[in-house]
């Protein structure tokens, strides 16, 4: 397969995936998350999307170039399970915050995302370095987003 359709196809599945949560987060943005009471820094809601558009579309062409460019063996393996960990815990903090609007168990999930993409950095930088380097600005945003959780919750309690 060529490296551009691998490309291609790692973008398109992992847009899609992170775009099911909008689905959930729509919901909830109309209601339930306009009550709350906001953390210094919080964004207007209309930055979320593009930046998880972007964001996933560089998980995407991360994954891709693990899948071109890494050697077949243990390492390739363990680096694609520590990415299927965090893109599982990725996708799981929206159903959690705004699907059941529990800000505590979403943070415990955030924070562990947090660590698997850490993890998934770790795994894919000996591999393919430039693989590991795209996914920088998914771990700041998620610290940033971590900030957010705990400052909603927190508010809100």
């Amino acid at each position: 397969m060529p490296f551009w359709l691998k490309i291609f196809l790692s973008v398109l599945v992992v847009e899609i995936l992170g775009g099911a949560g909008g689905i959930i987060t729509a919901g909830s943005i109309a209601d339930w998350y306009v009550d709350l009471d906001k953390p210094p820094g919080n964004p207007p809601n209309s930055i979320f999307g593009p930046v998880w558009t972007a964001i996933y579309a560089l998980i995407g062409i991360s994954f891709a170039v693990v899948w071109e460019f890494a050697e077949i063996g243990e390492a390739k393996r363990r680096a694609y399970c520590w990415f299927f960990i965090q893109l599982i815990l990725n996708l799981s903090w929206t159903p959690v915050f705004f699907g059941l609007q529990q800000p505590l168990p979403a943070l415990v999930i955030i924070i562990a995302l947090i660590v698997a993409i850490v993890f998934t950095f770790r795994a894919f930088r000996p591999l393919v370095p430039a693989s590991a380097w795209l996914l920088v600005p998914y771990l700041a945003w998620v610290c940033y987003a971590t900030y957010l959780n705990a400052g909603l919750w927190w508010l809100n309690r």
